[in-house]
């Protein structure tokens, strides 16, 4: 990691690339998601390393930015995650019992809280608006206590939405509570057809 540090800050310094130079952390923030995308698109196939190193590269540009701008680096990052992981897990590094892996999640949720100082946190801020918003509304839905969809439901919707913006998203909500009674990732699952459909496409011709 601190040859990568080291080559950001050559690339960032005077001398170095006009392009990294000019980013911020707010010019970085799509390529930030992009690249993250594109590490959940490799998982199982022979370019996954590539793609986290990617991910990781942005992890440099953002700390080396912080840097130079005297609000965090990189040694922080890296300690606030190691002391997460250790906080978060007591029964590994604290000697807690736990019956399983359900438990392991509900004291994780409860550190979380407990990290918070108890107050709760508003459903907009337990949503990240980086995702996609398919993988958004099967959480909001989560969060909301919305049941799980069937086909049946998902025609229903169908049958009577009307032919606006508005109708297109309640057809795309109920497909998504179909999606989660099947235990199937909405946008996993749509990224993967997209992703044949464009295998599918004829090259470019030059």
């Amino acid at each position: 990691m601190q040859e990568l540090l080291d080559v950001m800050r050559r690339l960032r310094a005077p001398g170095g690339c006009p392009w990294d130079q000019e980013q911020t952390h707010e010019s970085l923030r799509p390529y930030l998601l992009e690249e993250a995308a594109e590490a959940a698109d490799a998982v199982g196939t022979p370019e996954l390393p590539g793609e986290l190193g990617d991910v990781l590269l942005q992890v440099a540009f953002h700390s080396v930015i912080a840097e130079e701008e005297g609000t965090f680096d990189y040694a922080a990052v890296e300690r606030t995650v190691v002391e997460k992981l250790v906080r978060r897990h007591p029964h590994v590094f604290a000697g807690t019992v736990v019956a399983g892996s359900d438990e392991v999640t509900r004291n994780w949720q409860a550190i979380k809280a407990a990290e918070r100082g108890g107050k709760p946190r508003r459903a907009a801020d337990r949503v990240p608006a980086g995702l996609g918003a398919l993988a958004r509304e099967a959480k909001a839905q989560g969060l909301a206590g919305t049941p799980e969809g069937s086909r049946d439901a998902l025609s229903a919707q169908l049958a009577v939405a009307p032919d606006t913006a508005q109708g297109v998203a309640e057809v795309l909500a109920a497909a998504v509570a179909w999606a989660r009674a099947l235990g199937v990732d909405p946008e996993l699952a749509l990224r993967g057809h997209v992703q044949a459909t464009l295998e599918r496409l004829p090259d470019e011709v030059a």
